[in-house]
């Protein structure tokens, strides 16, 4: 996997911790939800062109939950996982057929992806401290601030009355505002709605699952082996998932919509640094350790020139921000009614070995 798509990946799943704040009592529950990613620059053209509809428009996903089983479908495919058996079924509706995945082989897959990453990221440390010494300079070390506030605006969204809550997570360097050493910030614009708590189902079963599969920590943006290699990397996250969990309590009712955005932010010279070359470093290799992550990431993000992303960024973003990716999450419906057939593989499907 490139490690631009490794970043993508990771900053996916410190977006669906910021929803990750309740768990709820076991319930039935089936809802239909649209998930739709936007990314800034070149990388959003790109997507575009070669994501199709679903890049345009989004994705629509519907989950259905009862007891010890999750049905995931999309489209032509689906994922049923069932905690009681330890086995995760791959669904094939268009050719009838499934493959299954045991949880032990899930651990073993986790295990090798942590053990990846840690590699990698010990290789970089080591690049960087080699870097720094012959600058005179020691590697930075990252703070996590996260706050949650809720603003008093209402809203009526798919016949819910909702209210709006904003969570915001910011990685700085310590010692340092992100103004005044770079970093990084996601932003969750939540739109909150009363008893919808089966919706909480959701994020109470990906935190079974985990447990069970020995993971780090829930969430459902990234499969196992993912978040693994994404907490490896980015010892940071554990941090920020302990926080986020604190400050989601501090607000009432389930999201009904999210938008979440995550900018990269420089630090002044690395801004000035970035006028004075006058372009952007090329997009294809993400930083692989948390050093100088807000200045790298903006360059190696962005591919057209300074002048032509400053021309493209909103006029009420901040200087020194660029928004790397947009994340919305909805929720168009939501049931109790879950019979045995919703979660489980369609009869007549045959076992792909």
């Amino acid at each position: 996997m490139s490690r631009m798509k490794r970043a993508g990946r990771t900053l996916a799943f410190v977006a669906c911790l910021v929803g990750a704040c309740a768990v709820a009592m076991h319930a039935d529950v089936k809802t239909e939800q649209k998930g739709q990613v936007k990314f800034a620059g070149a990388l959003g053209t790109m997507f575009n062109m070669f994501g199709g509809k679903a890049a345009k428009e989004g994705v629509v996903t519907k989950v259905a939950i009862k007891a010890d089983r999750m049905l995931t479908s999309n489209g032509d495919t689906g994922q049923l996982v069932d905690l009681n058996e330890e086995k995760v079924y791959e669904i094939n509706f268009k050719d009838s057929s499934y493959k299954v995945t045991t949880f032990e082989e899930m651990r073993r897959r986790m295990r090798e992806a942590e053990e990846k990453a840690r590699q990698e990221r010990a290789k970089a440390e080591k690049r960087e401290e080699k870097n720094g010494e012959k600058n005179g300079e020691k590697p930075p070390e990252y703070e996590v601030d996260v706050t949650t506030r809720s603003t008093g605006a209402t809203k009526a969204i798919n016949g819910y009355d909702t209210k709006q809550a904003i969570t915001t997570v910011t990685v700085r360097p310590k010692g340092k505002t992100v103004e005044q050493g770079g970093g990084m910030v996601l932003t969750a614009d939540s739109w909150l709605a009363p008893g919808m708590d089966s919706i909480k189902e959701l994020v109470d079963f990906q935190m079974r699952y985990m447990t069970k599969l020995d993971a780090p920590v829930a969430g459902g943006a990234a499969s196992a082996d993912q978040m693994a290699a994404a907490f490896a990397m980015y010892p940071m996250l554990k941090d920020a998932m302990t926080k986020m969990r604190t400050e989601g309590q501090k607000v009432e009712g389930t999201p009904v919509l999210t938008t979440m955005t995550f900018d990269a932010v420089q630090s002044p010279e690395q801004q000035a640094q970035a006028r004075e070359s006058g372009q952007q470093s090329k997009p294809d290799d993400t930083p692989a350790s948390v050093s100088g992550l807000g200045g790298l990431f903006a360059k190696k993000m962005m591919k057209k020139k300074a002048e032509e992303s400053a021309a493209a960024t909103p006029a009420n973003t901040a200087p020194g921000h660029t928004t790397v990716m947009t994340m919305v999450s909805e929720t168009l419906s939501m049931s109790k009614d879950v019979s045995a057939a919703d979660v489980s593989v369609p009869a007549g499907f045959k076992e792909k070995k």
